[in-house]
């Protein structure tokens, strides 16, 4: 069977062939999951984050992410070394370095992770809920992006995407604003906090829909800022908001809002992407 046609290995597979040996958690991840010279910075990190609680423990929930992704991670081996740096009574602070050994050794240092997760509490502060905006398409009506091989990232394959407003990449268009629904296609047993940290940065940055050219482009650093939230089921589609808030010399500075499928807001992300044109 040709790799083209090979089945995806799915993240639960990932998952359940992860390695733990102490502070350090070993994946084996495939070309599948390939974005350009590295794996999908969302895979890495939604594996970090299992890896803290594999290590620290799964009984809170996360609040806030921050990754940089100071090297590219090539398909293959690597491992993510967990450090608790803090554990109070509300929450509980730890750091993730993934590694990449390529002569046997645990190798340098691709990527630097602080999660902080933390217990809920009775507070006398209102709830405040974000509804959804309207977009220019219904899920029925949005454009589905179709993975084509050697022009979409590999990574893609797994999921999919609709585009509800804004323009796909390298279109030339006049808009710095993207809406679009997304799903995992292989989603069963994975539960919504890896997904939200996955589908929160699925998406282009929509600068790259002004250039009328390929033009290649990299997450820097990543900060994430999460809702605990249901279990939507596993088909179901989340919405995925992003908007370049300002660029310049080369890097966007943008926003992701994560909508769960019932309309709960799931996630705010800030992003650093380095763009090469």
């Amino acid at each position: 069977m040709s790799a083209d046609h090979a089945p995806l290995e799915s993240l639960s597979t990932l998952l359940a062939q992860r390695r733990t040996e102490g502070a350090c958690v070993f994946y084996d991840v495939d070309e599948s999951w390939q974005q350009g010279r590295t794996l999908f910075g969302g895979l890495l990190s939604a594996l970090a984050v299992q890896a803290m609680r594999d290590v620290c423990g799964a009984d809170w929930p996360l609040r806030a992410l921050q990754t940089s992704f100071v090297g590219p991670v090539a398909a293959g081996r690597f491992e993510i070394e967990v450090h608790l740096l803090r554990q109070g009574k509300n929450v509980r602070q730890v750091q993730a370095h993934i590694r990449q050994g390529h002569s046997g050794g645990p190798g340098a240092v691709a990527g630097v992770l602080l999660a902080v997760f933390g217990t809920g509490r009775e507070s006398q502060v209102p709830v405040l809920t974000v509804p959804v905006p309207q977009a220019a398409a219904t899920l029925e009506q949005a454009v589905q992006m179709p993975y084509l091989p050697g022009l979409t990232p590999a990574f893609t394959q797994h999921f999919e995407y609709r585009l509800a407003e804004g323009a796909y990449p390298f279109m030339g268009a006049d808009t710095w604003l993207s809406r679009a629904h997304v799903r995992l296609k292989q989603a069963e047993g994975i539960d919504s906090e890896l997904l939200t940290v996955m589908f929160a940065d699925v998406g282009p940055t929509p600068a790259l829909a002004t250039l009328r050219a390929p033009a290649p482009a990299s997450s820097v650093s990543w900060a994430l800022e999460l809702r605990p939230v249901g279990t939507p089921a596993a088909d179901a589609w989340w919405r995925m908001d992003k908007e370049a808030l300002a660029t310049g010399e080369g890097y966007v500075n943008e926003k992701t809002t994560l909508w769960t499928p019932d309309g709960q807001l799931a996630a705010l992300g800030y992003q650093v992407v380095a763009v090469y044109a």
